[in-house]
């Protein structure tokens, strides 16, 4: 049993965004102090504002900013800071940066350094867990800085795990670094590849190679220890539905566990914490195969980004245990004695573009709004206004919905993010809708295969009416006339463009989903003709016709729909959906047509490695570099095959989205 740690009175929040503000908001409620940091890029963030106290720290990139220990301690020193919450990512699960808290006389609100190192170490965390009782799966660690022999770690690999392997990040998580690799050709790039990652998100490049059993379920437990020798599970979080091996929505209850499986997965996860002697908010991690069987994966030493669904259905603020435990306080009976109610679903709404394979998008979200249905909960780090920036991850918010059972709880989320006003940033919101309206996924038919069973794309067509892109076009193109209208000084009440000598159709052109629509329109008194990427409207009524708001019946169906617009973009919210439309220019600047070939920055980024030579034949998909952005690494390939006919980065260059970064050739014939 540890000695008691006296109160807490002024908590310093290393971290960031979403989980800065839902420390930050607990810590108030406890008459905590509370103290932000925050880098260029985060200076007009709102959990900067929200905080007590704030300390800038100079740079944008991680490695200049929240994963420097000496400037997040010179900070805690600055403020009076006596306890430090290092959130989830960046420094929480690095056990140099808990030690170095202690050592400055600053309680650490997390599991102790050596309880942090003990699962840092992948082989000497899976010699634990087997000692303990808990099922492990077999691997290797390569430590950061070793040097690797391709063949002797394929050889290895081989005899010690056999393919397929999973390569990942072994100090940190959210699917950073992490790779499946199936032949042993492929396993020295995908290492080095994966070290590069976990080296720029946690400051670490070690990497841990275990057998990669395929599309079982995710199921993690929630434990919870004190320093005076307590530990409880919490119960089980469902988290399978997964892309880029992170997770998009999860759970709790798993519907794949019943009561005797629960018991199992709760004891197994107690075991690990005991046998480490874990104090605070941690989360053992399985896999769950289709008969049942569980293995161990990792001890989460940290809060988990997914916690909110265990405190719905739990009752409890796992953020308010983690600050009192790290006071020396017992765990109180709500905790001991915790039972389940209802069912509680979380989606990550992100800045990202799943058509595009979800690469993270950046620019200025100009709006957000989530509706507060009763049950749903938003914990975000953004607001109307926020610049989502290429340095962090691009998790908007989480979305949270509590309900008496799953199927209430699913209805509800899908109807609060099918109700959001979210403009300015592509997002994965329609997928996001379109899997919590899918049948398999309602019925709890899932697994981290999911997502390869379904194709994303049609899963965000599945979120909208067929009828919405053509509907939304034409009510933007109304909006955009109605606005000159208001604009303008003489004959307001005349249709724009209108000629005494030849009244002719207005016209508007746009973009959406990739695609190009035209749109031809009349306007004469209530009615309205013309039509929309060629296909004639038919009858129209127009009930409403102004800047923000267009109020039509097509073929009898009437349809109410806001409108907003943001420079040349205009996105149109209704019942049938949500779209976002680019209004083409009517004079295009023919200095911005592209040299065939030219591949271009999907987002902005640095370049990390060029794979290929000028004068290089190459084929479809051949990598010609690799870009990183929000810590994740995104290859881009030749569109086709041919010759490599310039390449304009060099490695460490920073571009910007549209940048033309090479030109491959087509090879004809």
């Amino acid at each position: 049993m540890e000695s008691m740690v006296s109160r807490i009175n002024k908590l310093l929040v290393a971290n960031r965004g979403e989980i800065a503000s839902r420390v930050m908001r607990t810590a108030r409620e406890l008459d905590i102090g509370t103290v932000a940091v925050f880098s260029d890029a985060d200076a007009h963030a709102p959990f900067v504002a929200e905080a007590d106290q704030s300390v800038h720290l100079a740079g944008m990139a991680p490695t200049d900013t929240y994963l420097r220990a000496d400037l997040l301690l010179d900070a805690a020193r600055q403020t009076g800071a006596d306890a430090v919450h290092p959130g989830y990512g960046f420094l929480s699960e690095n056990a140099g940066f808990a030690q170095a808290c202690a050592d400055a006389g600053l309680v650490f609100v997390g599991p102790s350094p050596a309880a942090i190192e003990a699962m840092g170490s992948k082989t000497a965390a899976k010699e634990l867990m087997a000692n303990a009782g808990v099922p492990v799966l077999p691997g290797v660690v390569i430590d950061d800085g070793e040097e690797i022999n391709p063949r002797s770690l394929e050889a290895q690999v081989a005899a010690e795990i056999g393919f397929p392997v999973l390569v990942k990040a072994a100090y940190g998580g959210g699917g950073r670094g992490m790779r499946v690799v199936t032949a042993g050709a492929d396993l020295a790039d995908a290492v080095t590849s994966a070290r590069r990652e976990a080296a720029s998100a946690f400051g670490n490049a070690t990497v841990f190679l275990e057998r990669y059993v395929d599309a079982p379920r995710h199921v993690e437990v929630q434990i919870f220890g004190d320093r005076h020798g307590t530990v409880v599970g919490l119960f089980e979080r469902e988290c399978s539905i997964q892309r880029r091996y992170q997770k998009i929505i999860e759970e709790a209850p798993s519907p794949a566990v019943d009561d005797r499986l629960r018991a199992e997965l709760g004891q197994a996860a107690v075991a690990a914490g005991k046998a480490i002697g874990y104090v605070g908010a941690g989360t053992v991690e399985f896999v769950l195969d289709a008969s049942g069987q569980f293995y161990f994966l990792e001890v989460n030493t940290r809060l988990q980004v997914e916690h909110p669904v265990t405190e719905l259905v739990t009752g409890l603020d796992l953020v308010r245990l983690q600050l009192l435990v790290a006071e020396g306080a017992p765990l109180p009976s709500e905790a001991l004695d915790a039972t389940i109610t209802g069912h509680a679903v979380e989606a990550r709404l992100y800045a990202e573009d799943t058509a595009a394979g979800f690469l993270p998008a950046t620019g200025t979200l100009h709006r957000f709004g989530i509706p507060r249905l009763p049950g749903v909960r938003v914990d975000t780090g953004v607001a109307d206004g926020s610049v989502v920036s290429p340095h962090y991850d691009p998790m908007l918010a989480k979305v949270i919905a509590h309900g008496s059972t799953r199927d209430e709880a699913v209805r509800t989320l899908a109807r609060a993010l099918a109700d959001s006003r979210l403009h300015g940033v592509v997002t994965n919101r329609d997928l996001l809708v379109g899997i919590l309206r899918e049948d398999e996924f309602r019925s709890g038919a899932i697994d981290t295969g999911y997502l390869r069973r379904h194709d994303p794309a049609e899963l965000e067509r599945s979120a909208r009416d067929p009828q919405a892109v053509s509907t939304h076009a034409l009510a933007a193109a109304l909006a955009g006339q109605a606005e000159r209208r208001a604009r303008a000084r003489a004959l307001a009440t005349v249709p724009s463009g209108w000629r005494n000598v030849d009244n002719g159709p207005q016209r508007a052109a746009f973009v959406a989903d990739g695609e190009d629509i035209d749109v031809t329109y009349r306007i004469r008194g209530g009615e309205v003709t013309g039509s929309v990427a060629g296909q004639a409207l038919g009858a129209v009524h127009a009930f409403t016709l102004a800047p923000d708001r267009v109020d039509i019946a097509v073929g009898g169906t009437r349809c109410a729909m806001s409108v907003s617009r943001y420079g040349d973009e205009a996105h149109v919210d209704s019942a049938l959906g949500s779209t976002r439309l680019t209004e083409k220019a009517r004079f295009p600047d023919p200095t911005a047509v592209r040299e065939p070939g030219s591949l271009l920055a999907p987002m902005p980024g640095t370049v990390v490695r060029v794979a290929a030579k000028l004068g290089q034949e190459v084929t479809a998909g051949t990598p010609i570099l690799v870009l990183e952005a929000m810590k994740m690494e995104h290859t881009v390939a030749a569109p086709h095959d041919g010759t490599v006919a310039s390449v304009n980065v060099a490695t460490g260059q920073a571009v910007d989205v549209g940048a033309v970064l090479a030109v491959v050739e087509e090879r004809m014939g």
